[in-house]
């Protein structure tokens, strides 16, 4: 039995999970960031490519444009910054797309969380010894061998692009430079998506492997299962706490109530219903609280408190319960019941020794403990 509770075979729970994500231990796969990354990056060149051309253009036109002015006054400082001013910001605008993008799709594995705690200094990053661990370790081995068949897929694509470009290629230097420049960047475009979809391809087979590497992680064991359960509904001293709370506020609240009852009558354990008839007051007894569960018992400990005579009649309780609100005269189909009641217990008070007398409902004011009329579920049956 304690193999079995000290062996880690659940399945992580949605909390474990959130707190794991909370501490950065979350999906990571550096294999997608690189392939969207990537991609982003040849989607850039290949559309907004002719923004860069125009660019470089006009950065050539200017650099080899020699007048008598520019003789005169010769300054290659000036030059050179406004041709980095004109080239920076399209190469700008692709830095931020490929950051975006990676950071995005990181984000998209974390269910939608910045996970600061990823950012946060940790010694056994720049420790050797958990260096060389990594490195000599199981794990390490695995990367290697990850990495060599990255390699290899890597270097095959490449094979084919240059075995299928390599004329182009040879090529280039003849002919007008603009419609060179064109082959040019649309072969290295070319080689920026073949690697892409390369990479997307090792992507989609390394993000399966971190989600149940993570999963096998983050499994819990009989205790820790337990031991949740318990953290999150509570442990039987809280919950009997919040019950004594909850009972002494209701308490509070009835007091005033429970002074003026004349008898309560209950379940016994579900409903109390506290009532009074006082002619002056109104031409049928009244319903001065009523209550169910600890409102219930709190209103059965009043009672007894204060000597107020306690009757456990379920039917009635039920009936009176349900058809009538606080401070409202019960309804007439329940004046003989509760007269019955009445006189039970003014005969107690003069001390007469009687017993209660057999309470008798018409059949529509029977209800069942969740309010449901017992002849429509008679019928139902």
């Amino acid at each position: 039995m304690a193999e079995t509770e000290g062996e880690k075979s659940f399945a992580p729970t949605e909390k474990r999970k959130k707190d794991a994500a909370k501490n950065g231990d979350v999906v990571r796969s550096r294999d997608l960031a690189t392939a969207v990354g990537v991609l982003v990056g040849a989607a850039w060149l290949k559309f907004a490519g002719p923004w860069l051309f125009d660019a470089m253009q006009d950065t050539l036109r200017a650099s080899l444009t020699l007048d008598r002015a520019s003789i005169e006054d010769f300054a290659p400082r000036k030059l050179l910054l406004g041709s980095m001013i004109a080239v920076l910001p399209p190469v700008f605008v692709l830095g931020a797309m490929v950051l975006a993008s990676s950071v995005f799709s990181q984000i998209g594995m974390s269910d939608g969380r910045w996970v600061s705690a990823n950012l946060a200094f940790k010694a056994s990053r720049i420790n050797p010894m958990s260096g060389l661990k990594r490195m000599f370790g199981a794990q390490g081995w695995i990367e290697l061998a990850k990495g060599l068949a990255k390699l290899a897929l890597l270097g095959t694509i490449a094979w084919f692009w240059a075995s299928d470009s390599l004329k182009t290629m040879i090529g280039l230097g003849h002919g007008d430079i603009h419609g060179q420049l064109v082959m040019a960047w649309d072969t290295i475009t070319s080689l920026a998506f073949a690697l892409a979809s390369g990479l997307m391809i090792i992507a989609l087979i390394d993000f399966p492997i971190q989600w149940i590497r993570r999963y096998f992680r983050l499994r819990m064991t009989l205790q820790e299962v337990k031991d949740e359960s318990k953290e999150s509904e509570g442990s039987p001293e809280q919950k009997g706490a919040i019950r004594n709370r909850q009972r002494q506020m209701a308490m509070g609240a009835m007091q005033s109530a429970m002074m003026k009852a004349q008898f309560v009558i209950t379940n016994p354990t579900h409903f109390s219903v506290a009532m009074i008839y006082d002619p002056d007051l109104a031409p049928a007894p009244v319903v001065l609280a009523k209550g169910r569960g600890e409102k219930a018992l709190a209103m059965r400990q009043l009672a007894a408190e204060m000597g107020v005579p306690t009757l456990e009649i379920p039917p009635l309780a039920r009936s009176v319960y349900f058809t009538t609100r606080e401070n409202q005269v019960i309804r007439e189909d329940l004046y003989s019941a509760v007269a019955s009641v009445l006189a039970f217990v003014l005969s107690l008070k003069r001390g007469d020794a009687v017993s209660l007398p057999a309470i008798d409902l018409p059949v529509h004011m029977r209800f069942d403990a969740d309010g449901r009329p017992e002849l429509v579920v008679q019928k139902a049956v």
